[in-house]
């Protein structure tokens, strides 16, 4: 499954409705470039009257006055860019953080189930790749447009109340300019989104080999997912290439057009000159302008490239905000907080049943241990009984109400859900934790690490609850992230909780202890636990055996291991090893 990327008219609105919220800054910005490219003008025209002069004779004072005046202009101008392109830098960082910030709120709001299906590499390259294009294109291009645009504009203009016959040659580069940029921009649309493309499917490629690397050498896959890799780059490098040859053909034609209108003004400006409708100055004063119009041009067509990759990016990062929910919020309300699931089936792929009409009924307050075989649908269940996923049929409720029709911080005030999987993110330890609840004071923190096991470690820290984690921080270990998942939990306080494996990176001694040390504040909650390890079966007040998607045992551990099934089978394998 793709990630949407919008359509060109959500992205002419997204873009519309950014800048009409920054207007006043974007005016700023373009009145002082304004000034500075008429000030830039000055100097052609000065040089022209001076040229002029000369030709009719003129005396010193008067060329020390025009001297004087050009220095002037030109710290003028010197002073308006300085504070034009502080403006600027300013705006698009102001700009860029704002939509840094949407991005952000967007994707912590996506449906799990749609990540899920999407994979990590479309993702991620809307992060990374797609961010840093954009980042780069509001920072610089959007001002440096702006820019360009008004001192062609104004330079146009100056040479036409200079002489407007002379300035009508500035023409020239225009019949081969504009077609060969038409023609361009056709193409570098749909190009740059398939370069942008091949690169995510990359990236996906190259984080799945380096994150399950163990695995791929386990199995001796290496050389099939070097393969893998290799096609993916394949397909970037011809994207790559055929932006470049699109570039091969602009650029070129691009340097042409700027010389045609230098070449026409003296040309034509000589013949005018010859003709007595023009002055030697006019001519002068046009031919400089002309010079001076390129680099403007040049930015502009460049920028012009440049939005293309940007605007690519930005429709794939927009795009991300029509993700459909995966759930519509109801009205109704919990009465009490009885987890019953009827009839449960859910599918990744349609047709492919992971579930197959699984009924489970838990009483308030007790604690269910979820036990089989790899892949038999035992975290698939899990999932659903903390409604992460809508189930594809039956329903899962709590009090009656189906648990997707919850708002989603209401729903995890009911049901919670810790797996094998663990984060640390950059701040503090305390920050770390107040994820789960904002207004945590310290000695709740401190309780929330006691109940896992985890204060010792903690207090031993330099800073304690302040100590820096994360990327450039403390590196905690797998087995003390896991911990701190699990204080987040007993801060978060939910009625009923989901532990897939949560212990699975402790070694199985302390997980053992800190099984038991949970065990008081998990006092009258309902706990469903996912385990590879038997003893927390024992502990629990029933049992249910999965496999291949179905509940085909339930019950008390003593219950089961009389029956001589497979739940007594695995316990006495298990006592064995």
């Amino acid at each position: 499954m793709r990630l949407p990327i919008a359509d060109a008219t959500a992205l002419r609105q997204h873009t519309a409705a950014l800048l009409r919220r920054h207007r006043s800054g974007l005016a700023t910005v373009v009145v002082l470039h304004t000034l500075a490219a008429t000030a830039g003008l000055a100097g052609p025209w000065l040089l022209g009257r001076l040229v002029d002069a000369v030709v009719r004779g003129t005396t010193t004072s008067a060329v020390d006055r025009t001297v004087l005046a050009l220095v002037v202009a030109v710290v003028a101008q010197t002073g308006l860019i300085r504070y034009a392109q502080r403006s600027a830098m300013v705006l698009g960082e102001t700009v860029f953080a704002e939509l840094r910030e949407e991005f952000v709120e967007t994707v912590t709001r996506l449906p799990l189930s749609t990540v899920e299906r999407a994979g990590t590499g479309d993702l991620l390259g809307r992060t990374t790749n797609d961010i840093d294009r954009v980042q780069y294109t509001i920072r610089f291009g959007v001002p440096r447009i702006l820019v360009a645009t008004t001192t062609i504009v104004l330079t146009v203009v100056a040479a036409l109340l200079t002489n407007a016959p002379v300035a009508l040659a500035l023409l020239a580069g225009v019949p081969l300019l504009v077609p060969v940029t038409r023609w361009y921009l056709r193409r570098a649309g749909p190009a740059y989104q398939r370069e942008s493309a091949a690169y995510a499917t990359l990236n996906g490629t190259i984080t799945e080999s380096v994150e399950g690397a163990r695995t791929v050498d386990a199995l001796g896959i290496g050389a099939r997912r070097r393969a893998r890799v290799d096609t993916d780059l394949r397909e970037a490098f011809a994207a790559e290439s055929f932006t470049l040859r699109l570039r091969t053909v602009l650029f070129p034609s691009i340097d042409a057009a700027f010389l045609l209108p230098v070449v026409a003004v003296l040309a034509w400006g000589a013949f005018l000159v010859d003709s007595g409708t023009a002055t030697v100055g006019a001519v002068t004063t046009i031919a400089l302008y002309a010079l001076q119009v390129i680099q403007p041009t040049s930015e502009l067509i460049f920028w012009l490239d440049e939005i293309q990759v940007g605007a690519t990016s930005l429709a794939r990062i927009i795009g991300v905000a029509a993700v459909p929910p995966d759930r519509t919020a109801g009205t109704a309300r919990p009465g009490d907080e009885h987890v019953e699931a009827r009839q449960v089936r859910y599918a990744y792929r349609p047709g492919h049943d992971v579930l197959h009409g699984v009924d489970l009924d838990l009483a308030v307050g007790e604690r269910l241990a979820v036990v089989g075989p790899s892949g038999a649908g035992k975290s698939t269940l899990g999932r659903m009984l903390a409604g992460i996923h809508p189930p594809t049929g039956g329903t899962v409720t709590v009090g009656g109400v189906p648990l997707v029709e919850l708002p989603l911080d209401e729903l995890r005030g009911h049901v919670a859900l810790v797996t094998q999987e663990h984060h640390v993110f950059v701040g503090t330890l305390a920050d770390n934790l107040r994820l789960a609840r904002v207004e945590a004071d310290d000695d709740e923190l401190a309780r929330a690490l006691a109940a896992v096991d985890a204060w010792a470690w903690v207090s031993a820290l330099p800073d304690g609850l302040q100590t820096a984690v994360g990327s450039g921080g403390a590196v905690l270990t797998p087995a003390q992230a896991q911990q701190v998942a699990l204080a987040r939990l007993v801060l978060l306080d939910p009625h009923t909780l989901v532990l897939d494996e949560a212990t699975s990176l402790l070694d199985p001694r302390a997980a053992r202890h800190l099984e038991r040390s949970l065990s008081a504040v998990l006092e009258g909650r309902t706990v469903v636990a996912i385990a590879h390890r038997l003893h927390t079966a024992h502990d629990a007040d029933r049992v249910a055996v999965v496999e291949d998607g179905r509940i085909t045992e339930i019950g008390t551990h003593d219950e089961l291991v009389h029956a001589g099934g497979d739940y007594a089978d695995l316990w006495h394998s298990w006592q064995r090893d």
